[in-house]
């Protein structure tokens, strides 16, 4: 069977603040990290052989994750750091870069291995992928998707002829230059000789690098064209975007936590909500030891992390509760990211706790 490698060594900094002190890969939906789907979809295929490369926060990964038995698979890590004036600093050696030095360790890679980045949520038929990739003889293949030519910037572009060769591959190009709108997902199947191609101790990246030296070289390396979903958090906007999505039930195999107590209202355990006197309006997931006073509202699709306390006569509307988040008396969060020390509406405008001209009031709901 084939072997996994999921890329979590980057730094997030698009999603910013989401990823100030939280791998982009630890990022919650519906209070679990968008990883431990990818992980849990590998061993559904009987992927379970899977090295992880890590470098920023990479703690948070490794003591979440551990070595994998909970899921069944068997999970090693790979940090990418430098040591700097006596302190390891975090170093990433680019997703290339990353995975021949783990060749280079131990030869992990000696047979098909799927790439998978570790901020997307995909329900990809793996097994089709990977059927497809031996049958046309591929020494790599990439997964790609349409996306409209206004955002083929966001993505790597893919140019394959009739036969799905790939005859060129663009780093995010402007519209105007874009060969096709083919954009590759991030999801990769490389035979080991791949990574032969990789130069030693050296930054390199599979898009911006590899891949035009395979088109160079003309090896053979192919596009799959396939219908699945494929949920990419690129900007803070975009996960805004999914959480609505999934609260709202349009995303298969997500399902909400907690227990259904009325329709389209989940709650944890140990909450305290005096219902004859809060508006709520599902889809809302409301987590443990949650406290919404009287005179509160809060309209889905929502998610109120645990721990959060939501303060009477406050609106909370369309928005993401990060656990131990209080909103004040009386205050409006409409279309927001929330947690104890920031706020970002559905653009990416960032507010900050104790910033005095903000006029929102918000906190921690701990002390």
């Amino acid at each position: 069977m084939a072997k996994g490698m999921i890329l979590a060594a980057g730094q997030g900094t698009r999603v910013r603040p989401l990823t100030k002190d939280l791998p982009k890969p630890m990022i919650p939906i519906l209070g679990k990290p968008v990883m431990e789907y990818l992980i849990e979809h590998l061993a559904s295929y009987g992927i379970t052989e899977i090295m992880v490369n890590v470098a920023f926060n990479h703690h948070k990964i490794e003591q979440y994750f551990g070595d994998g038995h909970r899921w069944g698979v068997q999970i090693g890590y790979a940090f990418e750091g430098v040591r700097e004036h006596g302190e390891i600093t975090p170093k990433p050696f680019g997703s290339a870069g990353g995975m021949r030095r783990i060749q280079d360790f131990s030869g992990f890679f000696d047979d098909t291995t799927l790439v998978l980045c570790g901020d997307a949520l995909i329900d990809l038929d793996i097994g089709a992928a990977l059927h497809e990739h031996k049958n046309k003889g591929a020494i790599a293949s990439v997964v790609a998707l349409d996306v409209p030519l206004a955002e083929v910037q966001n993505y790597g572009i893919v140019g394959a002829d009739e036969n799905g060769q790939i005859q060129s591959f663009q780093e995010k190009p402007k519209p105007a230059d874009a060969k096709s709108t083919l954009a590759s997902t991030g999801i990769y199947i490389f035979e080991p000789a791949v990574l032969d191609l990789v130069p030693h101790h050296q930054v390199y990246d599979i898009g911006s690098q590899l891949f035009p030296q395979l088109v160079e070289q003309k090896l053979p390396f192919f596009a799959q064209k396939r219908f699945f979903n494929w949920i990419d958090i690129g900007r803070v906007s975009d996960y805004w975007a999914i959480l609505q999505r999934v609260l709202r039930g349009e995303v298969a195999q997500m399902n909400m936590p907690g227990r259904e107590v009325k329709p389209g209202i989940w709650v944890g355990l140990n909450t305290q909500i005096p219902w004859d006197k809060v508006t709520i309006e599902g889809p809302v997931y409301i987590g443990s030891s949650v406290n919404v006073e009287a005179g509160a509202t809060i309209i889905g699709p929502c998610w109120i992390g645990h721990g959060s306390h939501v303060r009477t006569g406050a609106r909370v509307v369309r928005s993401i509760l990060f656990e131990y988040t209080r909103i004040a008396a009386d205050m409006r969060f409409t279309e927001m990211i929330v947690s104890p020390t920031y706020c970002v509406d559905r653009v990416g405008e960032t507010l900050y706790r104790g910033d005095e001209t903000a006029q929102l009031r918000w906190g921690d709901a701990r002390a």
